[in-house]
Order: structure tokens, then sequence, then C-alpha cells
């Protein structure tokens, strides 16, 4: 039990979350809800949004702190759209880019080009999740409260020690974020998003979600079947498999994407990693033990093994994304440069002139374009506090004191994870572990199957190192008749943005109605 590793890692990220059971039927809806259902967004300029384009306007919707309570306390949830272009626009189409913890705003922001064509007759509209971005948002604080873990005595229990450890930290991250923690997990988005529908003046929910977007598109048709109008799901996340394993399938898909991209490298004049394949693979995992023992020292401060994994593991999103990977490396080792892998990762600190404050965080929009920062302050640990938490509320297994206490099954977790990956693996298991001793997450999601709501599409990409084309076919056998499958041959997380034949067949389906038949496909596209 490597319990200083957990302890080290916790005190960076440990976040939790309770998790509250939500009602499955629309109709289910409490009286004190109607000023929710009954408000209209006020929408104008976007403050607070660094390089805001010219069009994008802002708002906010108020939802319910607790929906089993929701006479108590309140949540603005910030939202922005681009107008359609339409002189009768078929009302809105929401879109959600990921996470957990990827604000939209921002992103949306930077995908005007990307998503100008659905404005033909939609006003294209995202939002910060509860807990995200300018939405009440989470965080740690800065780790200077976090409780150090102390030797146990003799005879003491380190097992124990470590989930108290771990309960603590969850304390201290309850005390800077304040009530929202407890009510993060996806059924609450959810219900957001309804009141989102409700609030743009739309009777059915058009929505387009990417990667973790899908869990929160197939949570929102088992809770609101009727309220489903075209609906397209893309990148499909798990609706079944616990948190370990889809921490394991995860990281063996970042493995494969990692050294495809190795094999590229190598194969290319002036590969940093070396131009023979294996010798690459080698020297990516020796690289990052190099930078966890002896960070890289820069006036944009330490780079370490763990912003490498950071930089990589965006990266391999989007194959469009290898040869500024590549260049990054390339400056690491030969100049000890690690901006363009801080840019990459969205986690670029910039020195600022004398009396003007830093840039603290910038972030990376949709398919890796660097949109700018807000200029408000959102805490730095926001989005990996708001990973962790939405994933704990979202899976009801926990490891327990007895768990931690077996060492063999610890190892052998630990074996498991670095099998699947010697770079990424430790640190999804971290992601794990960190759940430890939380309250019991939802069992909602598991029980979701066979929805009664109108025909979705569901976009499953073979080459997707995050969710695997595997969880879009189990997915779509779990929600049943209504779930349509588009099989994208290319390479990369998600698909509309890589491949014109998704986007063609998800603007068709967006736009006038036509649904690929199920189960046909789009081949893969040469870079």
């Amino acid at each position: 039990m490597h319990i200083r590793a957990i302890a080290s890692v916790a005190a960076l990220t440990l976040l939790g979350s309770g998790a509250v059971q939500a009602r499955s039927a629309d109709e289910d809806r409490q009286p004190d809800l109607r000023s929710f259902y009954s408000q209209q967004i006020k929408w104008g300029a976007c403050k607070g949004l660094a390089h805001a384009p010219k069009g994008l306007e802002c708002g906010t919707v108020k939802v319910p702190l607790d929906y089993a309570d929701p006479g108590k306390e309140t949540l603005k949830l910030a939202m922005a759209r681009f107008k359609a272009s339409a002189k009768k626009p078929r009302g809105s189409v929401v879109l959600n880019f990921g996470g957990p913890g990827g604000p939209g705003v921002p992103a949306l922001a930077g995908g005007e080009k990307v998503f100008g064509e659905l404005t033909n007759a939609y006003d294209v509209v995202s939002f910060d999740p509860r807990g995200v971005g300018r939405s009440a948002p989470v965080t740690c604080g800065d780790g200077s409260d976090m409780p150090e873990l102390e030797p146990p005595g003799e005879g003491g229990d380190e097992a124990v020690l470590a989930l108290d450890m771990l309960k603590a930290q969850y304390e201290v991250c309850r005390k800077h974020s304040g009530p929202v923690l407890a009510h993060m997990g996806t059924v609450d988005v959810s219900r957001d998003l309804d009141v989102i529908r409700a609030a743009l003046g739309d009777k059915k929910l058009n929505y387009l979600g990417f990667s973790y977007g899908t869990r929160l598109g197939a949570v929102y048709t088992a809770q609101f079947p009727k309220k489903v109008g075209r609906m397209v799901l893309d990148g499909v996340d798990t609706l079944t498999e616990p948190l370990a394993e889809q921490a394991l399938v995860g990281a063996k898909g970042q493995q494969t994407a990692l050294d495809n991209f190795v094999t590229w490298c190598a194969g290319n004049t002036g590969c940093a990693l070396g131009p023979n394949s294996r010798e690459a693979k080698e020297n990516i995992v020796k690289l990052v033990k190099q930078l966890d023992s002896d960070p890289v020292q820069s006036v944009f401060g330490q780079f370490t093994g763990e912003d490498l994994v950071a930089a990589m593991g965006h990266a391999l999103y989007q194959r469009d994304l290898w040869p500024y990977l590549s260049q990054g490396l390339l400056s690491l080792l030969t100049d000890g440069d690690p901006r363009t892998l801080l840019r990459i990762s969205g986690a670029l600190v910039l020195p600022a002139p004398d009396g003007v404050p830093p840039v603290q965080r910038r972030d990376i929009g949709p398919y890796g374009r660097d949109i700018g920062p807000y200029e408000e302050d959102v805490p730095f640990d926001n989005s990996t506090a708001a990973l962790i938490a939405v994933n704990c509320a979202d899976d009801p297994d926990r490891l327990t004191a007895a768990d931690l206490k077996d060492e063999e099954s610890i190892k052998q977790l630990e074996r498991d994870f670095t099998r699947a990956s010697p770079v990424f693996g430790p640190a999804r298991l971290y992601e794990v572990l960190l759940c430890a001793g939380r309250p019991k997450g939802t069992d909602y999601i598991r029980e979701i199957e066979d929805v009664d709501s109108p025909k979705f599409l569901m976009v499953g990409t073979r080459g997707d190192p995050a969710t695997p084309y595997q969880w879009t076919t189990e997915t779509a056998r779990r929600l049943g008749d209504s779930a349509v499958v588009l099989d994208n041959k290319g390479e990369g997380h998600t698909g509309y943005a890589s491949s014109k034949c998704v986007k063609g067949k998800v603007n068709a389906f967006l736009l006038y109605g036509s649904l690929p038949s199920d189960g046909s496909s789009c081949g893969p596209e040469l870079h």
C-alpha cells in the first residue's frame, strides 16, 4: 500500500461528492419548481470572458442547489449562445463539450467556425455545468491547509489512517467549495439541463454532447424521455462499468494512442524520442520518471512528469495535435522550454508585467483550439476538482479500509494499471483511489436501460483513446431501440470535428431530421 503516493496526489486533486437519487419521470415535478421552469434568460455582453467573438451573447439560468429541497439555496449557471441566422429558427441546440469539469461558455466561444453551420437553424447554446467555470466553481484551495499523513504508531493501521486522511481532505474541499460540492452528480446536471431547455423556450431538447456530454445526454433521455428532441452523442461514455474498470479501459486506450503517436514521430526526421519506435516508447517512460524526480526549471515554474502526462493526454485526443506534441517534446529536451507542452495541456501560466495580474489559467477549447482565459477568478484546480467530484458522485463503488488493507489486492491493481499503460496507468489508478471513503455515489446511472424516447444518434470512433468504440455499442444496447449507431472508422477522441463524413451526418440529423441507418459508417480520413 503506497500511502505516501496516494497522499501526495490526493493533496493536489482530491475531491468527492455525495449523490442524490433523481426521479426518472419528467412528469414528477413539484409545484415549487415552477419558478425555475418559467424563467427567461436575459442575454447580453459576455463580461469576464477574454476574446469573446462578436455575436456571442451571455446570460445566466437559476437552478435549485438541491432538487429534493428546491425552496432553499439556488445556483446561477453561466450560459452563452450564438443566435440563429434563420428568420424562423427551430429553437436551440445545446452543446456539452465533455469533462466532466469542462466549462461550456469558453468552449463555445472558441467553436464559432466548427459549429457555425448549426446556426442556419438554431441558436447554438452552451453552459458551465454546476461547480464548473463561472457556475459556483468547486475547489480544494491551494493545498496549504490539506492535512498531512502522519506515520501510524506502533500497531497502527495504515489503511484506516489513509481512509481517515481522505475523509479529512474531502472536508477541506467542502470548506473551500461550499454546499455545491454535495450536489455535483450527473443526475443533478441533467435536471439543470431540463430547466435550461425550458428557459430557452424549447418544448424539446435538441442536444449535441461530446465524451462526458454523452453520459449527460443518456441520463437526460432516462429522466426526461418525452422531452428529447434531436439528440446526438459523440464519443460515447459507459453507463455500467465501475470507475475502476472505466479507468483501466481508459488507460489502455491512451496507451494505444501514445504508441501510435510514438511510431508516427519516430518515422519523421527530428523526432526528439529517437528514430526507432521501440526505443522511442521506452524513452517516453524514462522521460516521465526523470521529470518526476528532477523537474525542468523555467520561467513558467517547474515542469514535472505529471505535467508531461497531462500534455500528452490532451494532444492524443486529436491527431492534428501530434505535430505540436512532437514540437513540444523537442523544445523541452533541447532547450528546456515547456511552453508548447503547457499550452497543449491548458496549464500555461504567463509572466505578467509589473502591476498586471498573471493569467492563472488558459482554457483549451474543443479539439485543442486555444480560446483564451476567463478574466474572472476561476480557481486553478477547478476542472480537476469538478472531474473528481462528478465521477465520484456517479459511481456507487468505494474502496473500504478493508480493501486498502489488502496489500496484495492494491499491488495487483497497481500491476494491472501499469500493464495497461506505464505512462497513464498510475494517474488513472489514483483517480479511483481518490473516491475511497466518500459518500456512496448514485446507483441511478447503472440502472438505466431501454429508454422510451425518440430515436437519437450515437457516434463511436474506432481509434478513440478516451471512449473506446465498445462503449458505444454497449451503451446503445443498454439504451434500447431508440439508439442509432454511426461507426466512425477514424482516429481521435470524438468524430464531429475530425471527420467531414461524421459532421455531415450529424448536421443532417440536427438540421433536417435525416437520421442515418443503424450501423452505417464513415471511413478513415487522411491527415
